[in-house]
């Protein structure tokens, strides 16, 4: 590019330079002709500035010029800074009170017609906006959300170096451990027939910098799972992730509630307040039916079990025989639903096994209404609303089932009430601890132990004796950070002696030397001296999204997968060349589709 030089962004040209000639680039964003006035709305990463064509005093062919101008073409424009009248004056804009009268302008590239307009106001299929996503992060909300990001990053990592953390590199290429979701493969053309794993996490190799002697850790790291996605997960995702070594769990937490609290005063300004509420595993399951509970409203589970316990009701019945329970949720203020709705939430729990939903309605002159009145005394109904604190115009919706279906069914129905009823709001941030998490749980399908965080995670001193004799009921010393309803990270304390580790190792069903074979490295570096260590790591995409108010992980990553993990816009993932597949040594097996066979 030639003739011209940017000397200021556009939204940086203010009243102070009133009267000074200075030169801008970017994109048309809009362009009125009224006869001999031209007005361009010249936009930029900064903002938008207001560029004046006046025909009667400037030259001919630099109006001409501007007369050929349409939405997105890229121009540089130089010109002298002027002041509005009062009544062309715009408030609403940075720049609003200034405009630059072109002297000079250059059509740097020309754009055809847009497959939508670059504004906010405008409604697109996401379809679309990811096929051009270039197109898509120049709408203001998008751009607004990749400076958050970069705010947020940039604070991380001010703040944890003034914690005296490292900021050290894991490789990208490692080895599969294939512990909880799949991994990503790579194929080895040196040596054939044979995988790297994409990391899930850097766990093992920041506990190995910790045996290192590296002290504290961080990385904002890149990590991928090969999972079925959602609106807040991604296949590829970025993780702010730390290890730190002589420690215990509150040190851990007070390093995180401390950068939380910096990072959202200064960016949105927003006060949280320290130290932030915890709440044990079992009383998050039994009071929201999650352990990632939203805690910005109530209509809290209740167990009613006792209550019902000699009832003939054969739902209710079959459920506490079968060592589970019966359990409620009072949605205030509901009771006037109408019956089509109320089966709607009927029908919303059955995607979570529920067999189904009981309900009863308060009503206005404090009589109930119930599609299982006949099965109980009235006496009986009425001692199940006074324990859910029944009010007329309430509505109690009961669920009886095995403790897994009961919580996620009700944990799942008071989020969705919370979005019916508009309970919450994006800017009201609610942070929570979950601790004590169990530290194995069954797994009916492969009919061994999985671990609830991950194999490296340490038992809860005061449980240790219970690994040999009843292994379930061994708690963690893990702990979560949840925000809104959504799991932000999760950490814990690592086993650092090596004989707990392979307790750990036969406790999920692995072999000696099947633990050799996977985690080798790890058991054999634990020979030579380990610090105590513990670490966090969460999701800054998921935290950006919950930060912006966006309702998708894909509106704050700037090229994200959708739902079947491809990109709309690259058209990846893609077959590669015959020859780039003899090199490795792979043959392609065609999978015949179910409509085939």
């Amino acid at each position: 590019m030639t003739g011209l030089k940017r000397s200021h962004m556009c939204g940086s040209v203010t009243e102070t330079m009133i009267d000074q000639t200075v030169t801008v680039m970017g994109w048309v964003q809009r362009r009125r002709d009224l006869g001999q006035l031209i007005f361009i709305a010249l936009r930029d990463r900064t903002g938008i500035v207001q560029i004046v064509v006046d025909g009667n005093t400037a030259q001919k062919t630099l109006f001409e010029k501007a007369q050929t101008l349409r939405s997105e073409f890229v121009v540089a424009v130089k010109g002298k800074v002027a002041a509005r009248t009062e009544e062309n004056i715009n408030e609403n804009m940075a720049t609003g009170k200034i405009e630059i009268i072109a002297q000079e302008l250059k059509i740097l590239s020309e754009s055809e017609t847009l497959p939508f307009q670059i504004e906010d106001s405008v409604t697109v299929k996401d379809d679309l906006r990811l096929k051009h996503r270039y197109l898509d992060l120049r709408r203001p909300s998008q751009l607004k959300n990749m400076v958050l990001r970069h705010n947020v990053v940039r604070l991380i990592h001010s703040f944890l170096d003034e914690e005296g953390f490292l900021e050290i590199e894991t490789p990208i290429l490692g080895k599969s451990t294939p512990e909880g979701a799949r991994d990503y493969l790579v194929p080895s053309r040196v040596h054939p027939g044979n995988f790297y794993g994409l990391p899930q996490s850097p766990q093992l190799y920041k506990q190995l910098l910790m045996v290192s002697g590296m002290d504290r850790y961080y990385q904002i790291a890149k990590c991928f799972r090969d999972e079925d996605l959602r609106a807040d997960r991604q296949p590829e995702f970025t993780q702010v992730d730390m290890e730190l070594s002589f420690v215990d769990e509150n040190d851990i937490i007070d390093i995180n509630e401390r950068m939380m609290q910096k990072v959202f005063k200064e960016l949105l300004n927003v006060d949280i307040a320290l130290p932030m509420k915890r709440m044990t595993y079992q009383e998050a399951m039994e009071r929201f039916g999650s352990d990632k509970p939203d805690i910005r409203f109530g209509m809290e589970l209740k167990n009613i079990s006792k209550v019902v316990e000699d009832t003939e009701f054969g739902v209710f019945k079959n459920a506490l025989q079968s060592g589970g329970s019966v359990r409620a949720i009072n949605a205030k203020g509901c009771g006037g639903f109408p019956r089509k709705q109320i089966d709607s939430l009927v029908e919303f729990v059955k995607t979570y096994q529920a067999k189904g939903l009981a309900w009863i309605v308060v009503n206005e002159d404090g009589t109930l209404k119930s599609q299982i009145a006949k099965f109980f005394t009235p006496e009986k109904l009425q001692q199940i609303v006074d324990i859910m604190e029944g009010k007329p115009g309430d509505l109690i919706l009961i669920c009886a089932d095995k403790d897994k279906v009961v919580f996620d069914s009700l944990g799942a129905l008071r989020l969705e009430l919370s979005k019916r009823l508009k309970l919450t709001k994006a800017d009201n941030f609610a942070f929570l601890w979950i601790t004590e998490f169990p530290m194995l749980q069954w797994d009916e399908e492969e009919n061994r132990y999985v671990a609830v965080h991950h194999p490296f995670t340490a038992p809860m001193d005061e449980d240790l004796q219970l690994l040999e004799n009843n292994p379930k009921a061994v708690r963690a010393k893990a702990y979560d950070i949840v925000l809104n309803g959504y799991e932000l990270g999760g950490g814990s304390i690592r086993i650092h002696r090596r004989e707990i580790q392979q307790k750990m190792f036969e406790l999920l069903g692995f072999s000696p030397e099947e633990a050799q074979e996977r985690f080798g490295f790890l058991l054999d570096a634990f020979q030579y001296g380990v610090p105590p260590h513990g670490g966090l790591a969460f999701g800054l995409d998921r935290m950006i999204m919950l930060m912006s108010g966006a309702t998708s992980i894909r509106d704050v990553i700037a090229f994200p997968k959708v739902k079947d993990a491809s990109c709309p816009m690259t058209d990846a993932p893609n077959v590669v060349e015959q020859k780039q597949l003899e090199e490795l040594g792979i043959a392609i097996k065609k999978i015949e589709s179910e409509q085939s066979v």
